[in-house]
Parts: C-alpha cells; structure tokens; sequence
C-alpha cells in the first residue's frame, strides 16, 4: 500500500487528538505535540507506531496533536487517518481493529 494523498482526522478538542498523516520517504515519521508527551509520549507513539505497522506501510510522515486522549482514539484517529490517505475508507480495515 501506498499512501496516496495528505489525511487529517481527529479535532484540537479536548481529549481527542488530530492525527495527520502524508507520504513519507524516510521511513516511519511520528512528531508529537502533547501536554502530557514527557509522560506518556512513547506509549502515545507506539501507538500511532503499531497501527501504521498494521497497514504495512514503510513510509509514512505523521504528525499528532495529542489533547490527552485515550488509547483507543489515538488507534481509532490514526487508522481513519491512514484509511482517508490510502483511499480505502469506504473499506473497513477489519484486519487492524
């Protein structure tokens, strides 16, 4: 798979996070922006890390704005994200929930 186009989902409200996501040529790219990144940004990026890992993308620049989400919208943003970018979102990607 490739990524196909610049995606966004999420929103800047509180407890969500915006998850952006574009083509990439340097591997996986995670830059983080969070209040609570000293505390909880490696588990924030593992995350993103692990459902990018899921799609079997190699290259792939994402850029999150963390507003102190849960777990389960960080990979619920992050897989919407990556499915708009792809142009699979009309498909559910079964596989990676």
């Amino acid at each position: 798979m490739e990524i196909k186009q610049t995606a966004m989902d999420g929103t800047l409200e509180s407890s969500d996070i915006q998850i952006t996501v574009s083509k990439g040529t340097n591997g996986v790219q995670i830059d983080l922006t969070s209040d609570v990144q000293e505390r909880f940004g490696a588990e924030i990026k593992q995350t993103i890390a692990a459902v990018v890992a899921d799609f079997g993308l190699q290259n792939v620049n994402v850029k999150a704005v963390d507003q102190g989400a849960l777990d389960c919208v960080i990979k619920a943003r992050t897989i919407t994200a990556l499915q708009r970018a792809l142009g699979t979102n009309a498909e559910p990607a079964w596989e990676v929930l």
